[in-house]
């Protein structure tokens, strides 16, 4: 019987690996390091990613030495608050195109949240926190100011939102020094009931708003303009309003940030606005709101937002955003009712 020829293994015959089998062991190693630092930097960006992602404490303000110029407290919660969101940990994500920011989502829409309410803050201050009456001429560094908060929040070219965002801070702070300086006298700001109200029927809007936008987690049915009293037209004039499964995180944090903003300038305003509020019996109306925001800050004790049926097996963390918000929208409707009151 012939028995087979099998090929005997080079540490039985004593000789070397040809240069091919070399070659492909070379190679092997190469592909299994390349493997292994793609999969090191994979995991560093997402680590970096979930670190980003933190949101950002309450700016702990110190309480004021002395005596301060009236508006000094707001506008410097709105400094700080502008100052937080160029430099908290990241920087400012909404315009960046690298990874892992790229990859984000939720930090960038709290950002928009934020943003938004310092745009509102600074065009009260232009319009109406700085001017005695409907015709006097506007502070000159508060309009500088508003025109560079304007700016499209996801440009990645010029013009660059952090470095208008920066200059619109400088011109705050220029406009916050001249408040308390007694030489030149040219800074002002009006702690009237009826500046109060413009701002917070802004504010109103934007609450109502983002209410309705998270309501729309599990869909709402809308009816447009007046119906006919015919069922065909009224039929017609419905329309189911439901916010994409993809973007149910991205309302939910936004509103995230339109809260903690507003509950950084409401404290503010708390003080800058103290006698006014004391005599048309608001403070406890203020506190109110400022209350409920504060229950909308609540950790998240979850790895995702969640969006279930109202009623259903799961719960629904943008109804319980709305519910807060709507609570504080409507104590703040009375708010204004208030501070119109002679």
């Amino acid at each position: 019987m012939k028995l087979p020829n099998w090929p005997l293994p080079n540490w039985l015959t004593g000789n070397r690996r040809s240069n091919h089998d070399v070659a492909n062991a070379n190679h092997w190693s190469a592909g299994r390091y390349g493997a292994l630092l793609s999969a090191i930097g994979l995991f560093f960006l997402l680590g970096i990613g979930i670190y980003w992602s933190v949101e950002p404490d309450f700016i702990d303000t110190a309480d004021p030495v002395g005596e301060l110029a009236p508006g000094a407290v707001t506008v410097n919660s709105l400094i700080d608050v502008i100052d937080l969101l160029l430099n908290k940990p990241g920087g400012y994500l909404s315009n960046d195109v690298m990874p892992p920011a790229i990859w984000l989502d939720n930090i960038p829409s709290w950002e928009f949240g934020v943003l938004v309410q310092i745009r509102d803050l600074s065009k009260a201050l232009r319009e109406s926190f700085s001017r005695s009456q409907s015709q006097s001429s506007e502070d000159r560094d508060l309009a500088l100011a508003e025109s560079r908060f304007n700016v499209d929040h996801t440009s990645w070219a010029v013009p660059w939102p952090e470095r208008e965002y920066s200059d619109g801070r400088d011109f705050l702070a220029a406009y916050g020094a001249r408040l308390g300086d007694d030489v030149t006298q040219d800074g002002e700001f009006f702690a009237r009931a009826d500046n109060l109200r413009y701002w917070l029927s802004t504010v109103e809007t934007r609450l109502g708003s983002l209410s309705q936008r998270l309501s729309a987690s599990v869909g709402q049915r809308r009816i447009n303009g007046l119906p006919s009293v015919t069922s065909r037209t009224l039929k017609s004039a419905q329309r189911t309003i439901k916010t994409p499964w993809l973007q149910v995180d991205n309302v939910f944090y936004e509103a995230r940030g339109t809260t903690w903003a507003l509950l950084q300038f409401l404290r503010a305003v708390q003080q800058d606005f103290a006698d006014v509020l004391e005599k048309k019996n608001a403070s406890i109306g203020l506190q109110q709101i400022i209350r409920e925001l504060e229950m909308s800050q609540q950790p998240v004790n979850a790895p995702m937002i969640v969006n279930g049926r109202g009623f259903g097996l799961f719960a629904n963390h943008s109804l319980v955003m709305a519910s807060y918000i709507s609570r504080a929208n409507a104590a703040l409707i009375d708010l204004r009712e208030l501070l119109s009151r002679g």
